[in-house]
């Protein structure tokens, strides 16, 4: 038999689950890409107007395990899908709560949310199990994007480049590189919500996969490994975010010290009035070429962070950007 997947106090409505209250840490101070610091960066982000260095937007994927694993038990960790558009920033020592709405009878796609104390949405989207047979939150939003006027960052970059594939691994003590200085180790030592399958320690008894499994939030970390081998022909020095982001298992868990392969794909381009967004599709693979996983995430770039953004609009569309 095995052990319970977590003993996170999960309250039950007719309508939800409803996580506890948790405070996620902040573990990318120490970040770097394009030789600087990013928004994770205290001093990065204030110049950008934000309060401080921002909480990774997947840190939050967490709180939304034990709530997924209630509703759909082991499948969860299996076929799980989460698709959120990220609302709002979170700083450490703040507490955020994790909201599923329960679906409706005899579907397996259901609403998601999380909330900060004062009622502000840090994010929201779908979770689903297997193939829901209707879009998640962010198949619907990619669907309706308009596509990117006037690139100037991302004037390069061409929907449908793809990378090379790229093997990739997670050990528990291996330091994940510069995008992710820190360890899987660690970051156990502090998720929102510990289980006895992401241990090190498993057996026959704690888990029933008898090998640990890759947390969903360190998924993305996993996924984005190697991803600087192959960047973007995106101008810069320049500071992005995640703005929109989906992990889906497909033949999953995804287990620690197992070789992958991933390969990235351009699947979008879309704006804002402060940002230019690279929508980008990861396919993961394991040794028999299966597809396993994939992530869709949106990075968006801010404008404000690359110093020549006004002057090269000026020159590439002869106008001041709006």
């Amino acid at each position: 038999m095995a052990a319970n997947a977590f003993d996170t106090e999960i309250t039950e409505t007719a309508e939800a689950l409803i996580g506890p209250w948790r405070q996620p840490r902040q573990m990318l101070q120490a970040q770097t890409y394009d030789a600087h610091a990013s928004i994770h960066d205290d001093a990065t982000a204030q110049k950008l107007g934000f309060k401080g260095g921002t909480i990774e937007g997947p840190t939050h994927f967490s709180q939304f395990a034990p709530l997924g694993e209630r509703l759909w038990g082991r499948a969860w960790f299996e076929s799980g899908c989460l698709s959120a558009h990220y609302r709002s920033v979170c700083y450490e020592g703040e507490e955020v709560q994790a909201i599923l709405s329960k679906p409706l009878p005899g579907t397996s796609q259901c609403q998601i949310q999380m909330v900060k104390r004062d009622g502000t949405e840090v994010l929201r989207g779908t979770a689903s199990l297997g193939d829901p047979s209707v879009p998640t939150a962010l198949e619907t939003r990619l669907a309706e994007l308009k596509p990117l006027a006037d690139p100037v960052i991302l004037r390069d970059v061409k929907v449908a480049q793809t990378s090379k594939r790229r093997a990739v691994r997670m050990a528990f003590d291996q330091t994940m590189g510069d995008l992710y200085p820190f360890s899987l180790q660690q970051k156990l030592a502090v998720i929102t919500e510990a289980s006895p399958y992401y241990s090190s320690a498993n057996d026959s008894s704690s888990n029933p996969w008898r090998k640990a499994i890759i947390p969903m939030e360190m998924l993305s970390v996993l996924f984005q490994y190697r991803s600087k081998e192959d960047p973007l022909p995106a101008k810069g020095p320049a500071v992005g975010l995640f703005a929109d982001q989906e992990i889906r298992l497909i033949k999953g868990p995804l287990f620690v010290d197992e070789e992958y392969e991933v390969e990235r794909e351009v699947v979008a381009l879309s704006g804002s009035r402060r940002t230019e967004s690279a929508w980008m599709r990861t396919r993961v693979f394991d040794k028999a070429g299966t597809v396993v996983a994939t992530m869709l995430l949106n990075m968006a770039t801010l404008k404000d962070s690359y110093a020549p953004y006004e002057d090269e609009h000026r020159r590439l569309y002869g106008s001041t950007a709006r």
